[in-house]
């Protein structure tokens, strides 16, 4: 956030003072920080892969959500709670703009940088469909826009506020006809959508998001014990053929999370993660057995929770880490931060991509971000109208054209390298998505350096 000097606070501004003084952690005890930053990686890898993912399935089961609709709505809140937070933080606790640029500016990432995590470390070529992306991309360059008119004179007004809140109802609203809409464009467009008809119907059926719950048929496939990830409890793979796990599935419970794996990698993996594991056992019903199978609410909400908790922690960490480092404060806010805040949509779309779930993959990447524009509209409609009725909240709009040229831009280039790669997610997608994020963050830092364009920023005691 910017004050009268016309300075730019540190990050750290925003959170506790670490455990080390800068001179402490010049002589090794930033060691000490990376090793806290690799364990909430774990951290946030076991909590989606555990808890969350499967209350998710039960979720979608029990509404009878489709993939894409379940990516959208449920996956991308859940997610997404990191930056309902630090909005909520922005607005009632700094009083700065925390919010907005956490929001803003990791926008681009949540875009072109998970989409590339999604190719890249899946093995599994998943399909997508045209109508699910297309419906979130809209939705999202709506809301958007709608932010960026909001804060272009720095002022939010209770009605600009709740004007937020109407477009997410009316985005809500759209996907509980979700179906219907997509059968009627498919039938209009048919001429140009013809080839994607096929799999609008597959996905229109109710499909697992994880490994331990497979009935259905297209997603269990041979390679799926290999290419499920380091951080999957694969213990009921270990034996068993396709078949006999489908009728396994029926009559045995989940296996413990304190069994342990057979490979050994998994192993020392597993021994460094019982505290964390431990911990979870204690404070989230795990929904995957049948004792706890009716409290998934519950393990959703509560495994939000931890997943905003880990999340601070690690963007604190990293932070403090840029800092000690010398990072410039601009380079950190697009790359590592923005990155950090993101960790949880990142490590959900890769798990439900490596299972072949392409089309829930993406609408959280995008889905997550329309959710984020109502994470900036929530606490700025419950203060503009409850709580300081007297007048508007003053936001810093520097940066705002750019901001909106790359935000539509990211956009725009996601939905044609989709189209372009014949839509489904593969290696080749993962690549291109990259390459573009890469160029973005590039353009961006250099703009904020004053490198580029008239924009030149200072951090205060810089």
């Amino acid at each position: 956030s910017e004050n009268g000097t016309g300075c730019i606070l540190s990050s750290s501004s925003e959170f506790p003072e670490g455990f080390f003084t800068p001179q402490e952690r010049k002589d090794g005890g930033i060691v000490i920080y990376f090793i806290i930053i690799l364990y909430m990686f774990l951290a946030v890898s076991i909590v989606c892969d555990d808890y969350f993912l499967p209350s998710l399935e039960i979720i979608s089961e029990c509404l009878g959500l489709s993939q894409d609709v379940a990516g959208a709505t449920f996956m991308a809140a859940g997610s997404s709670a990191p930056e309902l937070v630090t909005a909520f933080l922005g607005v009632f606790v700094t009083k700065g703009d925390i919010g907005v640029s956490t929001i803003l500016g990791s926008a681009i990432y949540n875009l072109l940088g998970i989409s590339a995590a999604c190719g890249l470390f899946s093995s599994v070529v998943s399909r997508l469909s045209c109508w699910p992306l297309f419906r979130d991309c809209l939705a999202y360059t709506i809301s958007a826009a709608a932010v960026l008119a909001m804060i272009s004179d720095n002022t939010i007004y209770w009605y600009e506020s709740a004007s937020l809140l109407l477009i997410y109802g009316v985005y809500i609203l759209v996907l509980c006809f979700d179906i219907k809409i997509n059968q009627y464009l498919m039938k209009k467009f048919s001429p140009c959508c013809t080839c994607f008809t096929k799999a609008m119907e597959e996905n229109a059926e109710q499909q697992p998001l994880v490994g331990w719950r497979e009935e259905s048929g297209p997603l269990i496939r041979p390679q799926s014990r290999t290419d499920s990830g380091i951080f999957q409890d694969e213990l009921d793979y270990a034996h068993l053929s396709t078949s006999l796990h489908r009728l396994d599935e029926i009559s045995k419970d989940h296996p413990s999370v304190f069994t342990m794996p057979e490979a050994d990698m998994k192993r020392i993996l597993w021994v460094l993660s019982l505290p964390i594991i431990t911990l979870l056992y204690l404070t989230i019903p795990d929904c995957r057995r049948q004792f706890w199978r009716n409290w998934f609410m519950v393990t959703f909400l509560i495994s939000a929770a931890w997943i905003s908790a880990i999340t601070y922690v690690l963007v604190w960490m990293i932070t403090i880490a840029g800092e000690t480092l010398g990072i410039p404060e601009s380079v950190m806010g697009l790359t590592l931060l923005a990155a950090g805040t993101s960790v949880p949509d990142t490590v959900a779309s890769v798990l439900v991509a490596r299972k072949g779930n392409g089309d829930m993959a993406m609408s959280n990447v995008v889905g997550s971000n329309v959710f984020d524009m109502l994470c900036l509209g929530i606490p700025w409609f419950i203060k503009t109208a409850f709580i300081n009725t007297s007048g508007p909240i003053e936001v810093n709009s520097s940066g705002l054209t750019y901001t909106a040229i790359s935000l539509i831009c990211s956009v725009a280039f996601i939905f044609l390298a989709v189209h372009l790669n014949g839509w489904k997610i593969d290696k080749k997608l993962g690549a291109i998505c990259l390459v573009l994020y890469l160029v973005f963050t590039v353009l961006s830092i250099l703009y904020e350096l004053g490198i580029i364009g008239n924009n030149p920023t200072r951090v205060c005691g810089n």
